[in-house]
């Protein structure tokens, strides 16, 4: 097996349901990786370590997945300079939206890129690390261009059910 490219951090393992997606999207482009539960509260020395440790490891790119406070993500880019996503977790009071503000209300210097609350934030963590992996790597820039296409196929074929309902 390949050395992990990407590593994939959550809060807790409640949010494994979210990060399967992000894990299964890195699968289809064939992108190493790993995953871990890693709390920015409950274990921060365990975070530092790990933020801290991932550019000699090989880690590229880092996707930090965490609900409430949210602090997960932040706390991982203020101890490395890869560049890391955040994944906001929806849940909560208030649904996620506490968690989206956390995630993407960071101080200059310290940037997370935030992708959306639910599932879609989970596939758009893995696509965003594939395209910035994809920038010095011309066999990932072809498998995303082919992704890119399957998600074309399936509008067209969604349409075409549309179609044929509106005929009869």
């Amino acid at each position: 097996m390949a050395e992990p490219l990407v590593g994939i951090v959550m809060g807790s393992d409640s949010d494994w349901p979210l990060v399967t997606r992000t894990h299964e999207t890195l699968d289809e482009l064939s992108i190493p990786h790993e995953v871990h539960v890693i709390s920015a509260h409950r274990s921060p020395d365990i975070a530092m370590d790990y933020a801290c440790t991932a550019r000699p490891r090989g880690l590229r790119v880092l996707i930090a997945a965490a609900g409430g406070a949210a602090h997960l993500a932040g706390v991982i880019a203020s101890h490395t300079t890869l560049p890391v996503i955040g994944i906001p977790v929806q849940g909560g009071a208030v649904n996620g939206i506490d968690a989206l503000l956390s995630t993407v209300q960071m101080p200059a210097g310290i940037p997370v890129a935030t992708v959306a609350l639910g599932s879609a934030g989970g596939v758009n963590a893995a696509v965003l690390a594939a395209q910035i992996l994809a920038t010095s790597d011309e066999t990932l820039a072809k498998a995303l261009e082919d992704y890119k296409v399957k998600l074309r196929d399936k509008v067209l074929a969604a349409n075409d059910r549309i179609q044929a309902q509106l005929e009869h």
